[in-house]
């Protein structure tokens, strides 16, 4: 099977409902967003992987993965019957992130200033996909005909990018590294 289709090549491109859109479009901006916070998160488990204290913390970013795959099926979508039949980013997805995040916090110490991505590659990549995360949901919220279905996803990518944050902490803890903080 051949990859390239070239159906593309003028610029435009379809959506799951088989709509063409220019690749300008806000939907392409806001999912592709998500795409490239999947590839991100796909380096910070690598990351993760390759270093035995962390290795356990993977199978959830796995999860999250699939997680944004479907967000971004949904984004792919115009409001329509289709998105229906699409997998949705569901409350249950949201509180799991926030009771992780609530665990973590019990562990760290209390954040008392602003610190500096960094502290470890695995941390610096939670970090990175945190900052895609939220230009993702900028871009979402540019859509304008976002279906109630579609909105979880808004809340979803809000609470992950805390969750990038929190976890790039949370590996320094158990890493042993310290945090670098703002020195204004």
């Amino acid at each position: 099977m051949k990859i390239y289709t070239k159906t593309g090549d003028e610029g435009k491109t379809s959506l799951v409902n088989g709509e063409r859109v220019s690749k300008t479009h806000k939907r392409l901006a806001a999912y592709g967003a998500v795409d490239e916070l999947n590839s991100r998160l796909g380096l910070l488990i690598l990351s993760l992987q390759q270093n035995a204290l962390l290795e356990d913390l993977s199978p959830t970013l796995v999860e999250i993965q699939n997680q944004l795959f479907n967000l971004g099926s949904h984004w792919a979508c115009p409001p329509s019957d289709w998105v229906q039949k699409l997998p949705a980013i569901k409350a249950e997805n949201i509180s799991s992130l926030e009771a992780q995040m609530d665990q973590w916090n019990t562990e760290l110490p209390a954040l008392r200033e602003f610190i500096l991505p960094g502290g470890s590659e695995p941390a610096a990549h939670a970090h990175l996909a945190r900052t895609q995360c939220r230009l993702a949901e900028r871009l979402a919220l540019e859509i304008e005909d976002l279906a109630d279905e579609q909105k979880g996803g808004l809340v979803f990518l809000n609470r992950l990018s805390d969750y990038f944050f929190v976890l790039a902490r949370y590996i320094n803890l158990r890493l042993g590294r310290p945090e670098q903080t703002w020195q204004k």
